[in-house]
């Protein structure tokens, strides 16, 4: 069978998700373990919306798996959408994501206008981390509020120096490598041991080489389709770095609001256990990931954000108490955080007026994100349709 175009076999076609979506199998050293459905989302959502995980990965792994990937069809990103699914087989579940999406402040929409009297307007841009071109290709409205702008702000701009990225990484070693000794299998069950080994061996990658990467950093490895690891190891500029290229050729100003060492501190912070869990899920998870990445990227088109989790929740397991707990946690750490570390960074460059500020797509909607973050600053932020 085909490795990696086996997602869309019949089978797994006509199959309903629910079918689809595996246990995890409890292992002493990960207490009272139940499937993590948050985890796979959000790590998709970060690999995608929130952070350059992909660079990481390419530079850590010393690009073993871009090689590899380099060679896969790019059919294998081919993918259909979650909340057509869901529409066409479940419409009462898909009216209740639609429900909690509506809910939630400020969901819909990827472009905002920031304005404060006496200032020039700024502008917030939501973005994903890909290479789609229907993705890196700005909407017009987002076009004329680039060119407009004097200022262009990313989340990092460590990304347009792989020298620099690199520095980081090997400045930092425990944030994405067992320094203590320790090795992956040595924390996992053999059973999971295994799962992890025939998963990295169908994409070209011994486990021996890995071993001592951290678990996210190889859940990103297998939760990024082929073809679009393919793209960007052959060079091809996801949409942030695009973003930021142009703004140097046109000669405005570039700023980055975190540096790459905080963005992987974010993600090493969270508690092993929830690692590992997610590790084992995203990987029995794998042949789902083009429908999950079709799925992101539609609704991302369409400025629907907030649609983004229920709707791929609505096809998973009843969460349970651990599950609520570890998505809480990453919520905190990854998004919330760091949410207000950028509104305050954000401030002083739009108090200047003219700023085009992209960063990911998960960082705007909610109660806790830079919309309503920087409404509570006493900006005046509108949705641009």
């Amino acid at each position: 069978m085909d490795d990696f175009n086996r997602c869309n076999s019949p089978r797994a076609r006509r199959a309903p998700l629910q079918e689809e979506w595996p246990r995890m199998h409890p292992h002493p050293a990960i207490s009272h373990a139940r499937p993590l459905v948050a985890w796979l989302p959000n790590l998709m959502l970060a690999i995608a919306a929130a952070l350059p995980w992909a660079l990481l990965i390419l530079l850590v792994g010393g690009l073993v798996y871009a090689a590899t990937a380099r060679a896969e069809d790019a059919a294998a990103c081919d993918g259909v959408s979650l909340a057509d699914r869901l529409s066409a087989t479940a419409p009462d579940k898909m009216a209740a994501a639609r429900a909690e999406a509506d809910a939630t402040p400020n969901g819909k929409g990827l472009l905002w206008k920031v304005e404060k009297q006496g200032q020039a307007p700024s502008w917030l841009f939501g973005t994903m981390h890909v290479t789609d071109p229907r993705v890196t290709t700005l909407p017009a409205a987002a076009q004329a509020a680039f060119d407009a702008a004097d200022t262009v702000v990313i989340e990092t701009v460590d990304i347009l120096d792989p020298a620099k990225a690199q520095a980081a990484v090997l400045t930092n070693p425990d944030l994405t490598m067992f320094t203590d000794g320790t090795t992956l299998t040595s924390r996992l069950s053999p059973e999971d041991v295994t799962l992890v080994e025939a998963e990295l061996s169908r994409r070209g990658i011994p486990l021996a080489l890995v071993s001592r990467m951290k678990p996210w950093m190889i859940a990103g490895m297998v939760a990024m389709p082929p073809c679009e690891m393919a793209r960007k190891a052959d060079g091809v500029e996801f949409l942030d770095i695009k973003i930021a290229s142009q703004a140097r050729a046109d000669g405005k100003e570039l700023i980055g609001l975190e540096s790459i060492g905080e963005q992987m501190a974010a993600m090493a912070d969270l508690p092993m256990e929830f690692h590992l869990r997610g590790l084992v899920e995203t990987i029995r998870l794998a042949d789902l990931m083009p429908d999950i990445m079709a799925t992101m990227t539609e609704l991302y088109l369409d400025g629907d954000i907030a649609l983004i989790m229920p709707v791929i929740l609505a096809f998973g397991p009843e969460a349970g108490e651990d599950d609520i707990a570890g998505y809480a946690e990453f919520e905190e750490r990854v998004v919330t955080l760091r949410n207000h570390v950028m509104a305050e960074r954000a401030g002083p460059i739009l108090d200047r007026g003219g700023a085009f500020i992209a960063v990911g797509a998960l960082h705007l909607p909610g109660e806790q994100g830079l919309v309503s973050l920087l409404t509570q600053a006493g900006y005046t932020v509108s949705a641009i349709r």
